[in-house]
């Protein structure tokens, strides 16, 4: 299969991509990330670890890493018309935090709308900028306060 996009060449602003380095511990990250992301207008109805499922079924061995998914009712329901229901299989908004040395936490966040218009799953319209620019505004005040 031949991708129709070259992965090499999209930018990070593309797909909304954030960053933030945490001097902090593993747990402290996470509740840190999630009372910025709430603060920010965000819920969080989903949160998993994937290192303990990983570390537990096929002994893994892998460093902390813990997955926040974070939603806004308001635009995960205008996103949903404006995709014919098609964004719900990106839902939620993925914020991730993972240990890259004791005390250094790594949180990283990709755009599922961006993502989305970029796969053909949401138009490239006024409609779907202006969901766009409200998530991206919303994600940009939780990067900030990290």
């Amino acid at each position: 299969m031949t991708l129709p996009i070259d992965p090499t060449q999209i930018d990070p602003d593309d797909i909304g991509e954030e960053q933030a380095t945490l001097e902090m511990g593993h747990e402290e990250a996470i509740e840190h990330v999630r009372e910025v992301f709430t603060d920010a207008g965000f819920g969080v109805p989903v949160e998993f670890s994937p290192s303990e499922m990983l570390n537990e079924k096929v002994d893994a061995g892998r460093d902390p890493y813990y997955v926040l998914g974070a939603c806004n009712p308001a635009v995960a329901d205008r996103a949903l018309d404006a995709t014919d229901n098609k964004l719900g299989a990106l839902m939620p908004c993925n914020v991730v935090v993972w240990e890259e040395a004791p005390g250094t936490q790594r949180v990283y966040h990709v755009s599922i709308m961006r993502l989305a218009r970029l796969a053909g799953m949401a138009p490239d319209d006024d409609k779907m900028a202006g969901i766009i620019a409200d998530t991206g505004e919303m994600v940009d005040e939780a990067f900030e306060n990290l």
